[in-house]
């Protein structure tokens, strides 16, 4: 089955009234669309994800991360969906999930639910029941109690075929403010499943710090550290934590040989339990030779993603006498912290000398040593 996620971030977030739309702002150290899209593909179940909204903003935010070229949202909600499933109608998947980019966090059980329930139905949105008591005001007084039997509160993703979804798009007339909406105008049912209280909406200002209580208070941490070297050659370039240093000797290896990355992969997956850098690229397969360890450093956040987790922070420690360091430290800083998907303020970077003692003393070789701090499920 061909299954297409798309990611709505056109919303300018009014009622949120921060210096950035709501989907932009950020939640545990990491914009709240960012956590959006990795929800969607932790599962491993998505063939596309398609973003919609702004390019400029939204590149940045889902750097590493696979997906289609971005597509300009519209005036409205409805339109940017709209926009959206016209740009995948040319992949023609089988099934979409269309979510809202102000929704962070989805429970494990949630995509499995929705496409079981697409076996059945045309449609299938999570939805929780409507716990309090409602009433319906005018003029600010109570003008009636409404029975709560048989009410829910929607969320998202909705998932759908995405033959019939189109088609409702293409045939409606109103503007929905949901596209279960949509489909339910046309006759064809939507299915409810279990939502999740924790499958919360960033409205308001105040809904992320409530969020990341929620999405911490249920994790444990987790420290990992990594240690690399690589032999100092010349012909070649050397990287040092993404970034190309200026310098009359390169690193030997079998990747391009970023000590700094290396390290730091293993530090992840460390923490992670899951083996290290060898175990997931090994240097025995020729498709790595030369390759850039961005890669590598974009696959190990995967896996934070994948188990539930975030990064808390990582401290990158390289050890060498020449070249000088702290002219791209800097440079070096922002480009893990982009690889990882969190804020510059998380990583740290930083060089030492070994008295030139050993083989980093004789200029021999460059070292790293790094460590981290993740938060992952319990």
């Amino acid at each position: 089955m061909k299954i297409a996620a798309l990611l709505l971030a056109a919303g300018t977030g009014s009622r949120f009234g921060g210096p950035v739309p709501k989907q932009f702002a950020a939640l545990a150290g990491r914009p709240v669309l960012r956590h959006a899209a990795e929800a969607l593909l932790a599962g491993g179940q998505m063939t596309w994800l398609q973003p919609v909204g702004e390019a400029e903003s939204i590149a940045p935010v889902l750097a590493g991360l696979p997906h289609l070229p971005i597509v300009a949202g519209g005036a409205t909600r409805q339109a940017s969906v709209r926009a959206g499933l016209e740009a995948l109608a040319a992949h023609a998947p089988d099934v979409v999930l269309i979510h809202d980019g102000a929704r962070p966090y989805l429970p494990p059980g949630t995509i499995p639910a929705l496409l079981a329930a697409l076996e059945h139905h045309p449609g299938a949105i999570p939805a929780v029941p409507v716990a309090d008591t409602l009433k319906r005001g005018a003029d600010g007084v109570i003008a009636a109690t409404v029975p709560r039997e048989g009410l829910f509160r929607a969320q998202t993703p909705q998932a759908f075929r995405f033959p019939a979804i189109l088609a409702a798009h293409r045939a409606a007339t109103q503007d929905a403010t949901d596209d279960a909406a949509l489909l339910e105008a046309t006759g064809l049912s939507v299915a409810l499943v279990e939502g999740s209280e924790r499958n919360i909406k960033i409205t308001r200002p105040e809904d992320l710090p409530r969020m990341e209580h929620d999405m911490t208070a249920r994790m444990l941490p987790r420290v990992g550290t990594g240690f690399d070297v690589h032999r100092l050659v010349p012909g070649r370039p050397l990287v040092l934590c993404g970034v190309v240093v200026p310098h009359e000797l390169g690193l030997d290896g079998h990747s391009d040989a970023d000590v700094g990355i290396h390290a730091l992969c293993d530090a992840i997956y460390g923490a992670l339990a899951e083996g290290d850098i060898g175990t997931f690229f090994p240097p025995s397969q020729m498709k790595w030779k030369d390759a850039d360890s961005a890669q590598f450093l974009v696959h190990a956040a995967g896996r934070i993603a994948a188990r539930g987790g975030m990064l808390v922070n990582a401290d990158v420690t390289l050890i060498c006498e020449r070249p000088k360091i702290g002219p791209h430290a800097a440079a070096m800083r922002a480009r893990l912290a982009e690889l990882l998907g969190v804020e510059i303020g998380r990583i740290g970077v930083k060089a030492t000398t070994t008295e030139r003692l050993g083989f980093t003393g004789r200029g021999e070789g460059i070292a790293a040593q790094t460590a981290v701090s993740l938060l992952v499920p319990a």
